[in-house]
């Protein structure tokens, strides 16, 4: 079965008369040629993977660069108090910069759907898991929709940044989540589409331009925009607001802005914050210090090449 687009699986769930989840999966198992357990065990284990790596989240930890490190933890200690968002909000944000600082600090991630977009999805299914105390079933069928979302996104448009800016990761990432939560709180098939559809209006033409080349800055703190902005186009879909913009149109026109961003924006480094000063200093410390790595290694290696001999 081909679901290519969002149009297709909404005919195939309703001429079977099944959910959205239902379809991606007996497509899954189509594809992949395995059986229904072996689907939803492989997706269990996605979601198990999400939940290790909230629980392993630790702030002490900071990144090769020094850049990311220790924001969940002031975010978390904060959230405790009273946030302006409120504390569900910031619990969301404290998960998304939590999953995005593991990610950095080459901490195990799940792609959701890319590492550099890791924390949208975790974000604000962890949150909403814990506290109305979700069965595992629900939450993986909201999954299953997670990935059909951006497996149509992948194959109309992009989900990498190097090929269509942030726009194609952080927005992939929070249109997925979007379906994902309109999913959990008993939202149609139609709502779902909305959903994906505003979520991914929000973030259209959002550039790629890490600093240094990082997946850290302003990585990571995108992924508190995109997991907002998920739960809000969430909520409009499920208040019955529309997009006036069909769901795979706003997927064809995503791709399109991702072909027509100059090279400097996407994922290149070579534009946005990436080129501020502050974010060329930042790259040429970086730089200083490979290279002085690199000279204390030639000479580690010289060193033992005249005490031991060059090798047989």
């Amino acid at each position: 079965m081909n679901l290519d687009s969002m149009k297709d699986i909404l005919a195939a769930a309703r001429r079977e008369d099944k959910p959205l989840w239902e379809i991606i999966l007996e497509t899954d198992m189509e594809n992949r040629g395995v059986t229904r357990e072996e689907s939803m065990e492989k997706m269990a284990q996605a979601w198990h993977a999400m939940l290790d790596a909230s629980a392993s989240y630790d702030g002490r930890r900071h990144s090769a660069s020094g850049l990311v490190g220790g924001q969940g933890e002031q975010m978390r200690a904060y959230a405790a108090g009273d946030p302006i968002c409120g504390n569900f909000a910031a619990e969301v944000i404290t998960e998304a910069l939590c999953m995005g600082e593991s990610n950095a600090c080459m901490r195990r991630i799940v792609a959701a759907p890319t590492a550099g977009a890791c924390g949208v999805m975790p974000a604000v299914l962890i949150p909403l898991y814990r506290r109305d105390n979700i069965s595992e079933e629900r939450m993986l069928q909201a999954m299953y929709v997670a990935s059909g979302i951006g497996a149509v996104i992948a194959y109309k448009a992009c989900i990498a940044g190097a090929a269509g800016g942030c726009q194609a990761e952080i927005g992939s990432a929070s249109a997925m989540a979007a379906g994902a939560l309109v999913t959990l709180r008993g939202g149609t098939a139609e709502q779902v589409c909305h959903a994906v559809a505003m979520a991914l209006k929000n973030l259209l033409g959002l550039v790629c331009d890490p600093v240094a080349g990082l997946v850290e800055v302003p990585c990571v703190k995108r992924n508190v925009i995109g997991a907002m902005n998920a739960m809000a186009a969430a909520d409009m879909a499920l208040a019955g607001i529309e997009s006036r913009i069909p769901v795979d149109e706003v997927i064809d026109a995503m791709g399109d802005v991702g072909r027509r961003l100059p090279v400097e924006f996407r994922e290149t480094a070579l534009g946005g914050l990436a080129v501020t000063p502050t974010g060329k200093a930042v790259k040429e410390r970086m730089m200083g210090s490979r290279n002085k790595n690199r000279t204390l290694t030639i000479k580690d290696a010289r060193w033992k090449l005249q005490r031991t001999g060059p090798a047989n």
